[in-house]
């Protein structure tokens, strides 16, 4: 066969693909550091007229669905009272705002135990709060494609929670803090009450009420959740920012805190590389290579699983053992790339779906790839995954895949209605901007198919970028119960700008695209609010049942009535109230039930 590469671009891949692996990352100061310094605030903001800010640290509970600008005097009534409410063993948000017109020093937030009239008690350890940080971000814009900072509107958005202890406020700036309370499965229903109080150094103490009131329903734990998650996991990030070897130990312990996160939001997917990087670098950093090619002097080949085995182990001990999606036999690119024992050289070769070459490398990898997975225990959970790929590459590869490993499943995200040519692939995702039949959802879930919606950077709304109103993350599940649709996609769960704690923003796509957690296993406004909505679609899933048994047709009625209207893929006026509405009616019928 003939490669149409000259040997020193061989060679350079060869070498790039060495220092890829092997390489101890280079991390800024930046992204490890517990107090990284924001960076300034480019808006008019900073012109705010703090004047009429009474002295000293001030304080309010706020709602959770706004973003609090840094800068901005805050045009606020004051709030010192809150009320939450939900099932035992959910996870409920609620928000404070900080904000001072002089400097204020050493601020912390303590939560006491919360304890209802007849002592029962909730401990403070089941809740926490977190000081919410800026990171610069941008605007949508067109959406997709290359973006210069210069051409889009920048501002600092709060997204990320902290696990800093105490924070000091600059003057004239305000500082949200984020409160979660993890309701314990074996709690008592009933109305707790508890306190917050905020104290710093100078000042008086201040006191915040909370109440929650625990509905006498349980929600099951994550790994028991039906709603398909499948949020891309990149762990060449982490070995970047954290700056150790790829694949090390010390690497597998990085990844702990983050994939850990990721597996208590109920994670159902595994994602996986077959070869080289299969979305050609479109990200900060490349995907390393999981399984390596090598071809012997004899013309048969060998394939190294060791790092795919472990990764997918590590994976599955966290509790994401649903599916492996592997990527791809169609990557962007078309190119995979092997290593000739008889050169000792890293041979790069474009393999397009349909030509002899593809056929010829492909196929004794996938005969191999399902005797491994078979070895494993893995087969019957494992997909052959592929993104966005024109019909005739796709049709090529289905045939392909028929014809060699019939036995592995096939998974994509489809923006070309490919689910309708091959109706029978286990796992499908439709892009949330794309028409569907609504039919064929309905049909694939009762053959026991999995379907679900993906967002990505041409989607306005909803979607999850860093200046994305904070409930669209919750819209998310509360769209997948409208539709039908088994859960969502979204391409990156980790894929990390390079500097993730204070710009989000990236060359090609509206800011936050390519992540939702921060390093070291840091939350967000966004991960928060999106686990909210997947309990949600969980608990609703457990109230329409209930309501069908009883044969209460008129609640039926009024819950999906209410559902129905979070349909639209499309932001509509009123879209908030209207899923503030929905989430409080079942609340209320789940306490009748």
């Amino acid at each position: 066969m003939k490669f149409n590469k000259p040997k020193w671009v061989i060679l350079l891949a060869f070498t790039v693909s060495l220092t890829f692996n092997q390489e101890v990352y280079s991390q800024s100061k930046a992204a490890l550091s517990e107090t990284f310094v924001e960076l300034p605030d480019p808006t008019d903001d900073v012109k705010s007229d703090w004047s009429k800010v009474p002295a000293g640290l001030q304080t309010s509970f706020v709602t959770i669905d706004r973003r609090f600008a840094k800068s901005l005097s805050p045009d606020i009534d004051k709030q010192n009272r809150v009320k939450i409410e939900g099932w035992k063993g959910e996870k409920l948000s609620a928000q404070i705002l900080l904000w001072s017109g002089s400097d204020i020093s050493d601020v912390q937030v303590k939560v006491s135990d919360l304890v209802s009239k007849n002592k029962a008690k909730i401990a403070s350890s089941a809740t926490d709060a977190r000081f919410v940080r800026y990171v610069m971000t941008d605007e949508f814009g067109p959406g997709c494609g290359h973006r210069k900072p210069e051409d889009f509107a920048a501002s600092l958005s709060p997204d990320m929670l902290d696990n800093l202890k105490s924070f000091d406020i600059p003057s004239k700036t305000s500082r949200p803090v984020w409160l979660s309370v993890k309701i314990p499965s074996d709690a008592q229903s009933g109305l707790y009450t508890g306190t917050v109080t905020v104290i710093a150094k100078g000042q008086q103490p201040q006191q915040l009420a909370l109440d929650l009131e625990v509905i006498d329903q349980t929600l099951p734990p994550s790994s028991e959740w039906s709603y398909h998650l499948d949020q891309w996991q990149h762990p060449s990030a982490v070995a970047r920012v954290e700056g150790v070897e790829m694949w090390s130990d010390a690497h597998f312990e990085a990844l702990k805190p983050v994939m850990q996160m990721l597996a208590d939001a109920g994670q159902k997917v595994i994602t996986t590389t077959l070869n080289k990087d299969p979305w050609n670098v479109q990200t900060y950093d490349p995907y390393a290579d999981m399984i390596t090619w090598t071809k012997n002097r004899d013309g048969s080949w060998t394939y190294d699983y060791a790092v795919f085995d472990r990764w997918v182990q590590f994976m599955m001990d966290l509790g994401v053992n649903d599916m492996i999606n592997c990527y791809s036999i169609i990557p962007w690119n078309n190119e995979i790339h092997y290593t000739d024992a008889s050169k000792n050289e890293l041979v790069n070769v474009v393999t397009k779906p349909g030509t002899a070459i593809f056929e010829e490398l492909w196929t004794p990898f996938l005969k191999d790839f399902v005797k491994h997975l078979k070895s494993k225990g893995w087969l019957e959970k494992t997909n052959i995954a592929m993104d966005e790929r024109e019909r005739e590459q796709m049709d090529a590869a289905f045939a392909l895949l028929n014809k060699v490993a019939p036995e592995i499943g096939i998974s994509y995200a489809d923006n070309q209605k490919t689910y309708q040519r091959f109706p029978d692939s286990e796992d499908i995702s439709i892009s949330v901007g794309h028409p569907f039949s609504k039919d064929d959802i309905i049909d694939r879930k009762n053959r026991g198919l999995n379907s679900t919606f993906y967002i990505c950077c041409s989607d306005g709304f909803p979607n999850q970028f860093t200046f994305s109103e904070p409930a669209e993350s919750t819209y998310l599940g509360w769209y997948a119960l409208a539709t039908g649709f088994d859960g969502m996609l979204r391409w990156a769960y980790n894929s990390w700008v390079e500097n993730p704690l204070q710009d989000s923003r990236f060359r090609t796509w509206p800011a936050g695209d390519t992540y939702i957690v921060y390093p070291k296993g840091r939350s967000s406004i966004r991960y928060e609010r999106m686990l909210e909505g997947i309990q949600d679609f969980e608990k609703a899933q457990i109230v329409l049942k209930a309501l069908k048994d009883k044969n209460d047709q008129k609640s039926l009625d009024a819950f999906q009535s209410a559902i129905h209207k979070m349909e639209a893929n499309q932001r509509f006026d009123g879209w908030n109230e209207e899923l503030n509405n929905a989430k409080t009616l079942m609340n209320k019928i789940s306490k009748t039930l």
